[in-house]
């Protein structure tokens, strides 16, 4: 009852949350370093007075005092203690009608594989024990927040879902640019809640409510779930000792009431904001409505950075990640040669594709663990979503549960029990799933019959819970050279798809060529005619240039591409200039501008033999990625292909080039570019981790070169780093170090929850000219500061970095940094600066 009480609520108003806990426990006494779940069992009175106060101003939810509290941090027994504790604090406050005890969950602190040394399935079960504890306790809702890694977002929610039937509420932490951490933007983040069918979900943390306000415009364009927004009251600066923030309870009521004028529905505060700050904010929202909930039935796919939307243009799916036709895929497949498939991801994004179609069936391989390795694989090298394209359930379900992002599914189709088979792994994972036309019957020879299966399908997926916004229909090209009118009868139901249903439609393209010479051609035109019908996918090899040339030549004479930019680059890029040459006759090299036929399945996953299928097309960066791949080592770091570059140092070294020069001549610029694409943000942080790693995987290589030949070189300084005092999360620290190392730091790593005076003695003992420090907690602030006093007094020759998710520069400044580094890139410039400065 509770738990439809609050739905309801949500439904017809506005349901206000409360505010900040960690500023208020320490005007309560808590103390730095100090963890405040445990206050729940030593302090129950303070923490049910905050709670009461918040629902005294008007609010609605209050959330416990556990946004730590796992089996990271605290054994079992004494786990259970505090959350048990914490839900009764709330709920001893929770007097009124309308007033619910949300169950907090934050993140662990750690980064998961492939990024950290977290596994995906430890991940679910850490955040499953809190969950079930508090489902125990007696907690109303869930709230999940603070999230600033999409794939940890997903294992808490799953675990939410999987553990308890409350509500589910999950809110990120973007940064100023509007991404997670990880790269997520808020369309992408909207896409996998939505999909794992979260009750609310929105933002908290990080920013004040002006600044989130760009953020909070894509949500609410997108969501068509309530959307929470939890502010930060501004900025944080130190006065007189103590955390305080810049945004008082009346500007901070004014924001609010223009934010909800966006669209949200669900408001309350977070760091810095108290009790007047909500009280303010109610007030001044008192007697006024909430924009209607309304589905904005968007089409949408992620990754775990962006998203791709259906229904704007026609999208691109890669064919080339399939066995089908292709013998020397069905070899790398049986070889487990995952650097083979990693290659024809990367190739296929960079000629343009924005989605890679994943089928790794053959008979003779454990196909579930195969997909789990292929699509763990690809998401560490390629942001592109994937098309999950399997017949097997078991596989299916195995890369939807590991799957950063919302995929696509291939396929349903009109056979009941291969619905009744996919339907409730989509409606669990979400994913937006193609369904073929086809059922028990075969495949229709008619329009009419294909789209009674297409019926039938949006029927049964409808008793499923999903919409036909998450539903992609194939209407499966046949091959012409067998029937006259197979492509009239798919263009056709192409047609009728868009404008009976308003639905969505995909095609294997070169299917329609099958035994016909030139296919090419046939392909290519085809696929421009089906676009003029309405097709909103193909399936196709974005390395053939005559579907290329037809598809951006539709998008500009269409109106999908703003002042024909993407034409202009694809027409003025070496391959078109190649076929020029080669139609003038200039061309040195001989062989057919058009390439070579494209092959294919009749099962709606179209794909093409070993053979190209058409010249290269040009990629994003065609030029640049034609120089990139005659430097082997530098392509495999920015790429981030370990085994590449490892294999890359040792021929470069067989071939007898020194270790060093290696370094200086092809590593440090490799990962120089990468840097700067992270500080440009067109490189995002598993990328540039990835490409950490594959430059880790050659330095092996030249470390033990220089060993056993006696040239080991020099470091080039040493860095002492740790997470302060009564702070468990390091992941920024993580992340800060492995860059660092790989730009050749000997790296002091001191681990997390460190006091003040383990940390000064580390730098008296290395004599190390800079500390990074890092924090993520409002709590654990006074801990830096005082560790910042420490090494000043005690260690004046070192210079200190900070930096965390509560952190500005200003903030910084204040509590005595000598730099404040936003991310892992401007912690090694300054640290460069700092040893160089060191060694004049």
């Amino acid at each position: 009852m509770r738990k439809n009480d609050l739905l309801d609520r949500i439904k017809k108003g506005y349901v206000f949350m409360d505010g900040g806990m960690g500023t208020l426990l320490q005007k309560s006494g808590l103390h730095s370093g100090e963890l405040p779940e445990r206050w729940n069992l030593s302090h129950p009175d303070v923490i049910t007075g905050i709670h009461r106060e918040y629902l005294e101003a008007g609010c609605n939810i209050v959330t416990t005092n556990t946004f730590g509290a796992n089996t990271l941090k605290f054994d079992k027994e004494e786990l259970k203690s505090i959350i048990f504790a914490a839900v009764n604090n709330a709920k001893n406050a929770c007097t009124g009608e309308g007033q619910f005890a949300a169950l907090d969950i934050g993140p662990t602190g750690k980064l998961l594989e492939p990024l950290g040394d977290l596994k995906f399935g430890q991940a679910v079960e850490i955040f499953a024990e809190t969950v079930r504890l508090g489902a125990e306790a007696g907690a109303d809702l869930i709230i999940i927040e603070t999230m600033n890694d999409s794939y940890e977002m997903k294992a808490a929610v799953l675990a939410a879902k999987e553990n308890s039937d409350l509500p589910v509420f999950a809110t990120c932490a973007y940064d100023a640019g509007g991404k997670l951490m990880t790269g997520a933007t808020p369309a992408a983040m909207t896409a996998l809640l939505e999909g794992l069918r979260v009750d609310a979900l929105g933002i908290n943390c990080s920013l004040g409510p002006e600044q989130m306000l760009p953020v909070i415009e894509e949500l609410t364009r997108y969501s068509s779930l309530p959307v929470i927004v939890n502010p930060n009251a501004g900025l944080p600066r130190v006065e007189n000792g103590e955390t305080v923030y810049d945004v008082d309870p009346e500007g901070f009521a004014e924001s609010m009431v223009k934010i909800a004028g966006l669209g949200a529905r669900i408001m309350g505060g977070c760091c810095g904001t108290t009790p007047e700050h909500m009280r303010a904010m109610i007030s001044a929202l008192k007697g006024t409505e909430p924009r209607p909930l309304s589905d904005k039935n968007i089409s949408i796919i992620s990754s775990y950075t962006h998203a791709v939307e259906f229904g704007r243009k026609p999208v691109l799916i890669g064919e080339r990640i399939n066995p089908t036709g292709k013998k020397k895929f069905q070899q790398a497949l049986r070889d487990h040669n995952m650097e083979y498939i990693l290659d024809q991801a990367i190739a296929q994004q960079e000629n343009g594709a924005d989605v890679l179609d994943v089928n790794v069936g053959l008979p003779e391989i454990d196909e579930p663990k195969m997909m789990e390795d292929a699509v763990s694989a690809i998401q560490t090298v390629c942001d592109l979503p994937l098309q999950v394209d399997t017949s097997d359930p078991a596989a299916m379900e195995t890369a939807l549960r590991l799957y950063n992002g919302k995929p696509m599914v291939n396929s349903v189709n009109g056979k009941a029990e291969v619905m009744n088979a996919v339907f409730p792994l989509v409606k669990k994972y979400g994913g937006l799933t193609v369904g073929l036309l086809l059922d028990e019957d075969g495949i229709p020879d008619t329009v009419e019959g294909r789209l009674r299966i297409a019926e039938k399908i949006y029927a049964t997926a409808a008793e499923y819970g999903i919409s036909r916004k998450d539903i992609i229909l194939d209407p499966l090209a046949m091959t012409i050279s067998t029937d006259d009118h197979a492509g009239e009868v798919t263009l056709e139901t192409v047609r009728r798809i868009k404008e009976d249903y308003g639905g969505l439609s995909s095609l294997g393209v070169s299917n329609i060529s099958f035994g016909l010479p030139e296919r090419a051609s046939i392909n290519s035109a085809f696929f421009l005619m089906a676009m003029a019908k309405g097709l909103s996918a193909a399936i196709m090899n974005p390395a053939s240039l005559p579907m290329m040339e037809v598809y951006h030549s539709y998008c500009a004479l269409s109106g999908m591409d703003p002042q024909c930019g993407k034409y202009i680059e694809f027409a003025t890029g070496p391959e078109m200039k190649k076929k020029q040459q080669l139609l003038s006759g200039n061309a040195s090299s001989t062989g057919s501008a058009s390439g070579a036929s494209d092959s294919g399945t009749a099962s709606g996953s179209s794909t093409s033999g070993d053979a190209a299928s058409g010249s290269a097309a040009p990629g994003r960066d065609s030029t640049q990625n034609t120089d990139e791949k005659n430097d082997q080592l530098g392509y495999a770091i920015k790429k981030g292909l370990k085994e590449q570059a490892r294999a890359a140092a040792l021929k470069l070294l067989d071939e007898g080039s020194e270790p060093l020069s290696i370094i200086d001549g092809r590593m440090i610029p490799a990962l120089n570019a990468v840097g700067k694409g992270f500080e440009e943000k067109t490189v995002f942080l598993p990328q540039l981790l990835m490409s950490a790693e594959a430059a880790k995987a050659a330095f092996s290589v030249l470390r033990e070169y220089m060993a056993e030949h006696g040239t080991a070189g020099e470091k080039k300084g040493k860095f002492v780093i740790a997470t302060v005092k009564g702070d468990i999360h390091d992941i920024g620290k993580n992340i800060v170090k492995a860059i660092l190392e790989n730009y050749d730091f000997e790296v002091f790593d001191l681990g997390k929850d460190v006091p003040p005076e383990t940390i000064v003695e580390a730098v008296i003992r290395e004599h190390a000219p800079v500390v990074g420090l890092s924090a993520l907690m409002t709590t654990t602030v006074p801990a830096m500061e005082e560790t910042i006093r420490q090494l000043k007094e005690k260690a004046p020759w070192c210079r200190t970095i900070v930096g965390g998710a509560v952190l500005t520069r200003k903030y910084a400044d204040m509590i005595g940094a000598d730099f404040y580094a936003k991310d892992a890139m401007e912690t090694v410039r300054f640290a460069e600066r700092i040893v160089e400065e060191a060694g004049r």
